[in-house]
């Protein structure tokens, strides 16, 4: 939940999963669809199917429990190379190289005097986080929070506070003048997207009391359709004003992403 989204916005969505699903076999007895609605509006819900996934793979091969291992945490569906590591690290103490993207940032300050890291994470950033972890669990585990919280803090990506940084009379960077970055970090686009009508699909769907015939996703809402969708959402989604092939070409991807499935009465969630 908490990549790519900030701890205010997951904290009250983590809250209701817990209370309601508060181990891995709560959740897998749940259909797949139960996990995409109660995402809500977290965004890239495939995540809530990964976490099902995983769930039930938790559930029916590791008794309940989660590994305890960058290896068995890989195993899981959807688990990667960072969440794997930081899991490993933070939640059971072993030692992991954690790169995120503020350990990123005061890696490239730090060490190789650059302003900003590669757009994308590179073989050498690996083998240099890996090369200036300490050896001992407890001190890495350490480590790893507390370049993490350095770089969130103190060595920021717009406005770094280099006058109260720990470990400034050290920085390359500092020391190289300060140079600016190679290149100009761009926000991903939004409004108009595709991302932004799968988006106003799903809630429709999550909305939805029954299945959704694809009329109702281009007729002009009603106070309350015979679908079962109230106004808000289709409201949202017509507000957006997809063009038709824009529409169709978003209700694919979500069907071929498995976040939606089509029946004889419409789209609906999975289950």
């Amino acid at each position: 939940m908490l990549q790519q989204t900030p701890v205010a916005r997951v904290l009250p969505v983590w809250r209701e999963w817990m209370e309601r699903w508060p181990k891995p076999g709560d959740l897998a007895a749940e259909p797949s669809g139960e996990a995409v609605r109660a995402w809500g509006r977290l965004g890239y819900p495939r995540r809530a199917l990964r976490l099902h996934a995983a769930a039930s793979v938790i559930a029916t091969t590791y008794g309940g429990e989660l590994p305890d291992s960058e290896a068995g945490l890989l195993a899981l569906p959807g688990v990667g190379g960072y969440t794997a590591a930081a899991v490993a690290a933070f939640a059971f103490g072993r030692r992991a190289s954690v790169v995120d993207t503020n350990i990123r940032r005061v890696h490239a300050r730090l060490v190789r005097g650059e302003a900003l890291p590669a757009p994308a994470l590179t073989a050498a950033e690996r083998r240099l986080a890996e090369s200036l972890l300490p050896d001992d669990d407890e001190t890495s585990v350490r480590w790893n929070a507390g370049v993490m919280e350095l770089g969130a803090i103190v060595c920021t990506a717009r406005s770094p506070k280099c006058s109260v940084c720990p470990v400034a009379d050290e920085c390359a960077w500092r020391a190289a003048g300060e140079p600016p970055p190679s290149y100009v970090p761009k926000g991903q686009a939004w409004h108009g997207t595709d991302r932004q009508v799968r988006g106003a699909v799903m809630a429709v769907l999550r909305e939805a009391s029954r299945p959704v015939p694809r009329a109702a996703l281009e007729a002009p809402p009603t106070a309350v359709t015979d679908a079962g969708v109230t106004a808000p959402g289709l409201a949202r989604l017509h507000a957006l004003a997809p063009a038709p092939e824009q529409l169709e070409r978003c209700v694919a991807g979500l069907l071929a992403d498995g976040l939606a499935v089509e029946l004889p009465a419409g789209l609906a969630l999975p289950h």
